[in-house]
């Protein structure tokens, strides 16, 4: 087993506009008597694997967040609030950033990044995503796609129809050697940062190996109104993970 430090990364930065909330992000809607930001904290919370957990997030927000991680964990030091960036991976790049600055980082450090709004991700997929990541470099949670997918380059004919047993849908964690993401995100174009939907892009754009940790289909990211009903029957147990 190696002695690498593995930090979580807690992706708190969306501002839930698809969930039609207007007075605050959708991580901070409660769920089973709790904001979800703090269900999802949890999971790496209690997870010795982990020196620290990162919350990246809002910078009007901060406050707010600390006072919830304040009043719902016991031990609060373990939980490093910090402002995000701009984009996705620019407020991964800040939190890189923080690690070193704060806890030094070395050619093995591993960060595990995770949506806020993903709280019902498993033990299993954080073990599997730590140790892919250590023998790969990087890795990305995601499911055998269960629909056909289909292609539109114009958002009206139907332009390809890809094979479904090729196709998967992305969840997260998403978690990669810290000094390698930051190395190769450096190395983009403008351009290429432009295209960038998730971090696990940055390894596939310059041809390096990012290994399928098999997610779970409760492991759902609340988007929307009806995800917050979903979310609420999975906690209250009138769903079965």
């Amino acid at each position: 087993m190696s002695d690498a430090k593995v930090y979580a990364v807690v992706l708190a930065g969306g501002v839930g506009s698809r969930m039609g909330q207007q007075d605050k992000p959708k991580q901070y809607l409660e769920v089973g008597g709790k904001p979800i930001l703090i269900h999802t904290l949890e999971k790496f919370y209690i997870e010795d694997d982990f020196e620290a957990v990162i919350v990246p997030g809002p910078r009007e927000w901060i406050a707010h967040t600390k006072n919830l991680v304040r009043k719902h964990l016991p031990d609060e030091s373990r939980v490093h609030v910090i402002a995000g960036g701009s984009t996705r991976n620019e407020t991964i790049m800040n939190a890189i950033n923080y690690i070193e600055e704060t806890f030094g980082i070395d050619e093995e450090t591993i960060i595990v990044t995770h949506d806020s709004v993903r709280p019902f991700v498993t033990r299993r997929i954080i073990e599997e995503n730590i140790r892919y990541a250590r023998e790969v470099g990087a890795c990305d949670t995601a499911m055998p796609a269960t629909d056909t997918i289909v292609v539109s380059e114009d958002n009206e004919i139907i332009s390809d129809i890809p094979e479904r047993r090729k196709m998967y849908q992305g969840q997260t964690p998403q978690t990669f050697n810290a000094l390698k993401l930051r190395n190769l995100y450096e190395s983009l174009s403008d351009e290429e940062k432009n295209i960038l939907t998730d971090a696990a892009k940055i390894f596939v754009l310059k041809g390096e190996k990012v290994h399928i940790v098999e997610g779970e289909v409760f492991n759902i990211k609340i988007t929307y109104p009806y995800d917050l009903r979903v979310a609420e029957a999975l906690i209250s147990g009138k769903i079965e993970e």
